[in-house]
């Protein structure tokens, strides 16, 4: 098959790709379709990154790469920040997480270094055509959920062992959700272990798409949908049923309501990540820390997602409201998320995290712990100095 487009950043690519296209004496395929962004090691905290980088920008460089995004935020935020992912595209993209941009009605899945070696080299890849199960979220949340929570409960719910499978999500719920949430639904198949996620385009997709620089036409509205007899199973929920979500140590499937884990005191708070530090994350925490102050001996460190997240941020008054309840900023990339950069945590320290993974040792010692969250609840554990439920801080 055909790829429209191919991604990788500064860990997956760069320096996985050089030896072996040289090997094979081989350039990339077409240059102007193959996305680097450098969002792992950034900014380099010690003599080794900085190297990776240096290696990432000298490939760019004399590969003449088409579209670099050097140090601008995390690849799944950033793309569709110019517009770069459309309905019915394919999309190879060098991190597990990719199929974030399903929510632009793409079907992107992630591939090995190997792999993206040779999609890259040849703009072609096998794929096996998969089995598709839709999921109908239907009405509207309590105050104080979204579409984190919708994850965390699914993990629990369907299981982790999903492959071969494509989960495509649809309802009222899902029509009404900003992209950025259904980035977030598309995003954590992977915890899910799908091959990916995906949303049909809707006036939403198309209005986001171009507003960013993208072309899009109105056809897609049609061409780009599952037939209804696609679905190998089909399962509806009631969004109002739906309470706020923790998932505790060591896998997003430890999953339960809030009230489960109420009073695990925590050490750190990181709002952060592609699932969880897009302007709309940032917005969620700071409804709850609008006016409160961050409990003493609680760390909240925020990361934005991108550069666009932090001016955007900036403009709405909400990164000043984090601020001043007490939250120190880091830079725009994968961070602490992949146990990389500031905000690692020391062994016996409990983090409560927007991130979308929270394996042993993830996030710095193996014998620390991370509970996963939505930003509503993880700014109410920054204020409570423990888990609670963020409805009350409503």
């Amino acid at each position: 098959m055909k790829v429209d487009l191919a991604m990788a950043h500064d860990s997956s690519g760069p320096r996985r790709w050089r030896p072996r296209l040289e090997e094979l004496g081989v350039g990339l395929w077409d240059p102007s379709r193959v996305v680097i962004v450098s969002d792992h090691y950034v900014p380099a905290v010690d003599a080794a990154s900085a190297a990776i980088l240096k290696e990432t920008r000298d490939f760019v460089r004399d590969y003449r790469v088409g579209r670099f995004f050097d140090m601008r935020g995390i690849s799944h935020v950033v793309m569709p920040e110019h517009g770069l992912l459309k309905p019915g595209m394919l999309v190879a993209g060098g991190d597990s997480h990719s199929p974030n941009g399903g929510a632009f009605g793409c079907f992107i899945q992630g591939f090995g270094a190997t792999d993206m070696t040779a999609i890259a080299a040849t703009g072609e890849t096998w794929l096996d055509v998969p089995e598709t199960i839709r999921l109908d979220w239907d009405g509207a949340f309590a105050d104080g959920v979204s579409a984190k929570d919708v994850m965390l409960f699914l993990c629990r719910e369907i299981g982790v062992e999903n492959g071969g499978r494509v989960i495509e999500f649809g309802g009222s719920t899902v029509a009404a959700m900003s992209m950025a949430e259904r980035m977030t639904l598309c995003n954590m198949c992977a915890e899910l272990g799908a091959d990916t996620g995906i949303i049909a385009p809707d006036r939403s997709t198309l209005e986001h798409i171009r507003a960013h620089g993208g072309e899009v036409g109105d056809e897609a509205l049609v061409v780009w949908r599952s037939d209804e007899n696609a679905f190998s199973a089909r399962e509806a929920f009631l969004s109002a049923a739906l309470a706020p979500q923790v998932a505790a140590p060591h896998s997003p499937a430890n999953s339960s309501e809030v009230g489960d884990f109420k009073g695990r005191r925590v050490d750190q708070v990181y709002v952060g990540a592609c699932v969880g530090a897009k302007h709309d994350d940032l917005a969620m925490a700071a409804r709850i820390l609008k006016g409160r102050k961050v409990a003493p001996d609680v760390r909240l460190l925020v990361a934005p997602a991108s550069a666009t997240t932090t001016e955007q941020a900036a403009k709405s008054g909400v990164l000043a409201t984090l601020a001043e309840a007490g939250a120190v900023f880091l830079p725009s990339g994968c961070g602490a998320c992949a146990g990389m950069g500031h905000g690692l945590l020391a062994e016996g320290e409990v983090c409560i995290s927007t991130t979308n993974r929270n394996f042993r040792g993830r996030m710095g010692h193996k014998d620390s712990g991370v509970y996963l969250a939505s930003p509503y609840t993880a700014a109410a554990a920054a204020v409570a100095g423990e888990i609670v439920d963020p409805r009350d801080f409503l």
